[in-house]
């Protein structure tokens, strides 16, 4: 469940780990994309940071948005889950551009990339962290 101890770990996330310092210095720089979520799963590569690593143990990808303290498991635009991360399917109110065909291209700067299990949001790190456990 979301609180402001959780909030306060994702602040703070970034000195827990050079990774985590380069994930957050790139996502202090803009809103979520396509680009930014690419380039997340090729930091985590070798680690249970990213869906294929992981979706056996039953994390499921999906989005926390830091300024509400909700999340959404990530789906596509028709509302299926989906079982990587994507953002068709990212509540409007959390999408700040899409593209002429309606392709979400961009999220809100708030919005952050991770796993969701048991009805809590873990940040990639988090959970390469506990699934290393």
């Amino acid at each position: 469940m979301y609180t402001d101890h959780t909030q306060l770990q994702i602040q703070t996330q970034a000195l827990d780990s050079p990774r985590s310092r380069r994930e957050h210095s790139r996502r202090m720089q803009g809103a979520l994309t396509e680009l930014a979520l690419r380039n997340e799963n090729a930091l985590y590569a070798k680690t249970r940071g990213i869906s294929e690593a992981n979706r056996a143990l039953g994390w499921r990808p999906g989005y926390l948005n830091q300024a509400t303290g909700a999340i959404e498991l990530s789906r596509f635009a028709d509302g299926r889950p989906a079982p990587v991360h994507v953002l068709d399917g990212l509540p409007e109110a959390w999408v700040q551009c899409r593209d002429a065909a309606g392709h979400v291209i961009a999220a809100e700067p708030e919005i952050v990339s991770g796993f969701i299990r048991d009805g809590q949001f873990f940040t990639r790190e988090q959970a390469a962290r506990a699934v290393a456990h």
